[in-house]
């Protein structure tokens, strides 16, 4: 059954509002949505975008789902499909910007989010329900199982940006060797569309090339800041690999450590906000950006809330655009299609690494194990809805603090 576009952003909009605990989280609402529930593409199909999307600078998991987006509907339902997936956590974060801008008020504000203490371990729950359903659809093969594992541990044990395409690239290496078991298929005329690679690289020019002439300019400090904060983010989304995890650091570093935008105080306190939002990690962007322009008033945070939020997306998808031209093409190739078993097994891998990396932030009392296992449960042996398991995991958060 084909589902309309309206349907599809009506989805998107129930996984939003769903997805708290980072990319690795986010997949398992795309599996069960987009996949499961609706059918828009194959769990083959997914996990190959995953793949493809993980060697790709930006956010992962935004891309993934701007991946499945442009495929069924182009240009036009993936930037609806942006814009309903970054709007709430944008809004939620640029009104704490505000807020702490106003009254100064974040100790206390960080003390009323005990109510989302459950997000972190419930989110370790959704993890590993990822973790099993991909390995037990995608992962078959000896050689599968030994990249599974090559994988895990690599990701979680050198914890670099580059160790997420690096890793990509030689599963796929490893299978595509056993190209010749491949079906051969009828190869057309390669053609690769530059548009969104000159769309990516000119607002890249353009913006620096404002932001110097801007910065010079006497009295100028209000428009060439909103410009140089839409360049830095912007940068920092064309060289991000790996996700939030990598993203952060990287922000920290620019605008505490170097610019002094923020303090460290505000930089992390944000952070531990930004977890019990949900959407996409990058969302706080959006709060690094509008304190960076607080010196502006109200108008300014909202500016730089938004320049910051645009420059840290749209790089990742212009790229992802530009790549998407030609990816069908390349899988006309048998050591490419080969390549894909390694992929996808490497893939799965990054899931139950993920699993372990997200659990070291967690304490390990009686309370968040329980809750762990809670959230596995459900959503491996009931039909429960991922929105339902998480409205109980915040109901059992306001009730565990109010006791």
């Amino acid at each position: 059954m084909s589902y309309s576009n309206k349907t599809f952003l009506k989805d998107v909009f129930l996984i939003t509002i769903s997805a708290f605990g980072g990319p690795q989280a986010h997949l398992v609402l795309f599996f069960e949505y987009l996949v499961n529930k609706r059918k828009y593409l194959s769990e083959e199909e997914l996990t190959e975008l995953i793949a493809l999307c993980q060697m790709l600078p930006g956010p992962s998991s935004t891309q993934t789902l701007l991946a499945i987006a442009y495929k069924k509907g182009g240009f036009k339902l993936a930037m609806l499909t942006l814009l309903i997936w970054m709007l709430p956590a944008f809004i939620i974060m640029t009104a704490i910007a505000l807020f702490v801008t106003q009254f100064k008020y974040l100790p206390e504000m960080s003390k009323t989010l005990q109510i989302a203490q459950f997000i972190q371990p419930m989110a370790v729950g959704f993890v590993g329900y990822g973790a099993v359903k991909i390995t037990q659809k995608l992962v078959n093969t000896k050689t599968g199982i030994v990249l599974l594992i090559f994988s895990a541990l690599a990701t979680y044990l050198l914890r670099s940006p580059w160790a997420f395409p690096a890793v990509v690239v030689i599963g796929g290496l490893v299978t595509a060797l056993k190209y010749e078991k491949q079906e051969k298929m009828e190869k057309k005329k390669f053609v690769i569309s530059w548009r969104y690679f000159i769309v990516y690289g000119g607002v890249f020019i353009i913006v620096a090339s404002l932001g110097l002439i801007t910065k010079s300019m006497p009295n100028s400090e209000s428009i060439s800041l909103p410009i140089r904060l839409f360049e830095n983010f912007y940068r920092n989304g064309s060289l991000i690999f790996g996700g939030g995890q990598v993203l952060v650091p990287a922000l920290y570093n620019e605008f505490v450590a170097f610019k002094k935008y923020l303090s460290s105080d505000e930089f992390l306190s944000g952070y531990a906000l930004a977890q019990a939002v949900p959407g996409p990690v990058f969302a706080f962007s959006g709060y690094i950006g509008g304190l960076s322009m607080r010196n502006f008033g109200t108008w300014g945070i909202f500016v730089g809330s938004f320049v910051a939020s645009a420059g840290i997306y749209l790089p990742g998808a212009f790229i992802l655009f530009f790549v998407l031209k030609f990816w069908e093409q390349l899988k006309l190739y048998r050591p490419v299609r080969a390549s894909l078993e390694g992929i996808n097994a490497v893939s799965a891998g990054m899931v139950v690494a993920a699993i372990f990396t997200i659990s070291e932030n967690i304490t390990p009392n009686f309370t968040n194990i329980a809750v762990m296992l809670f959230t596995f449960s459900a959503l491996m042996f009931t039909k429960l809805a991922p929105p339902i398991i998480i409205l109980i995991g915040i109901a059992g958060g306001i009730g565990f603090s109010l006791l």
